[in-house]
């Protein structure tokens, strides 16, 4: 199965268990991976077959800067459901980082994967 993925997408929200991250936007990040034959799109140049990454990320941005979550883990299940259901994605991958939650570390997060690759 072929896939399209989305890098390094950044968008602040409230996220956090500490009362001062329940004041504050904080910068998450996503990697994602999606199955999806892109066969037919190439066969025909046409966007209506391409799992469209612009129409993903607008959605997701949108999701993330209007969530406030306690947990990274429900804010990278729910963008999962979201992706999954709303773009007919079968199989995805994804990368939730939060930058700067440890001191020492560039970056904490979670990776989960949810579907079935064909």
């Amino acid at each position: 199965m072929d896939k399209v993925f989305i890098n390094n997408l950044r968008v602040d929200t409230i996220i956090g268990i500490y009362d001062w991250e329940r004041q504050v936007r904080q910068t998450v990040s996503f990697d994602i991976e999606m199955a999806h034959d892109i066969r037919k799109a190439a066969e025909t140049d046409d966007i209506q077959y391409a799992l469209n990454y612009k129409a993903v990320s607008k959605r997701l941005i949108t999701l993330v800067e209007n969530s406030q979550y306690l947990l990274i883990e429900t804010l990278a299940e729910e963008a999962a459901r979201v992706i999954m259901t709303e773009f007919s994605v079968p199989w995805l991958r994804l990368t939730l980082y939060k930058p700067g939650a440890v001191r020492g570390a560039e970056n904490v997060g979670v990776i989960i994967e949810r579907g079935r690759l064909a």
